[in-house]
């Protein structure tokens, strides 16, 4: 299936309602070519294009739910924001103070001294083996007591599982179930509830990952979210004070043209605008996010042996020419 709308002049500024509008156009040369040629060449699940609330460009299946892999890491980010304005976590408290500790070899008193703050920056310091970790994970992954908390940046699955589980026992809630109450439901996303999410864990860690299924057309709502600061017809879900901390880039990254913040990538303002970020997972789960054109473009690709995944810089090129045509 495969859909293309014009991209309107003066994008509306209210959020959707229970279904997105759709703006159509007989003949939308430029953006029609582009996104067809991309999805002929690179067969994603789908894709999905907003301006303001309006979708303005879809290919493939957008009610799909996938594995969107490393996504899950902006999505508990937006949790923490939460639970921060709730006063149920403190970003400054230790390791030590919250009781964190690993299988064996245990965590050492010095990667204990690591801040909630420093793993959403992936700066932990801890690198003790973790789930669900990629093969070049595992062949970077520095030795333990390489660097001190704080000093050096590493993207790095221990950080990331073990924040779901600090997030788990200061709520009393899990990341699929909070998600689903606090986000999806007052954002009306039309897919996803906590059934979506599964936890898959190994033994090299006491932490699992949490790993979301979601349809293209729910991240296009949570990029929507986050383009507006937080706020949903007027009203909070995310701190907006959150929404720009965890945006604001931290850490130079081994990426290209790509800082982090918390659980964020953070692209490079001089080539995408002020303020434009990215999450990113493993084989083409993506989500950008240009608020100086006011752009939500999202990919999620179905990974089997048919389809090896596609490259982040391939999909930003395909952002790059929407970007060209958006105005």
């Amino acid at each position: 299936m495969f859909a293309v709308m014009l991209l309107c002049s003066e994008p509306a500024s209210a959020e959707p309602g229970i279904d997105w509008k759709i703006v159509e156009s007989g003949d939308a040369a430029p953006i029609h070519n582009a996104v067809r040629n991309y999805a002929r060449k690179y067969r994603p699940t789908s894709i999905m294009v907003v301006q303001g609330d309006l979708v303005v460009a879809t290919s493939g299946d957008i009610t799909r739910k996938v594995n969107v892999r490393s996504v899950r890491k902006s999505l508990l980010s937006a949790l923490f924001g939460i639970a921060v304005s709730r006063n149920q976590i403190n970003i400054e408290n230790t390791l030590e103070q919250l009781g964190v500790d690993d299988s064996a070899p245990s965590l050492t008193r010095e990667e204990k001294q690591a801040t909630v703050r420093e793993l959403l920056m992936a700066r932990s310091g801890v690198y003790h083996p973790a789930a669900y970790e990629t093969g070049e994970q595992k062949s970077t992954r520095p030795p333990r007591g390489a660097h001190p908390p704080g000093t050096f940046w590493y993207y790095n699955n221990w950080d990331f599982n073990a924040l779901g589980a600090i997030y788990a026992k200061a709520t009393g809630s899990n990341a699929f179930e909070s998600f689903e109450k606090a986000i999806a439901h007052p954002i009306g996303m039309q897919d996803f509830t906590a059934h979506d999410g599964m936890f898959v864990g190994d033994r090299s860690s006491l932490y699992p990952a949490y790993v979301f299924s979601m349809s293209a057309r729910d991240l296009a709502r949570f990029g929507l979210l986050f383009l507006k600061k937080g706020e949903w017809n007027g009203a909070p879900v995310i701190p907006s004070q959150w929404v720009i901390d965890s945006t604001n880039a931290y850490s130079e990254t081994d990426r290209r043209d790509r800082k982090y913040g918390y659980l964020w990538w953070v692209l490079n303002a001089g080539a995408w605008g002020r303020d434009a970020i990215l999450a990113s997972g493993y084989g083409g789960q993506q989500i950008a996010i240009l608020p100086e054109k006011r752009l939500v473009v999202v990919q999620v690709v179905e990974l089997d042996q048919y389809q090896k995944g596609i490259h982040t810089a391939d999909f930003l090129d395909l952002v790059r020419q929407v970007v060209i045509f958006a105005h």
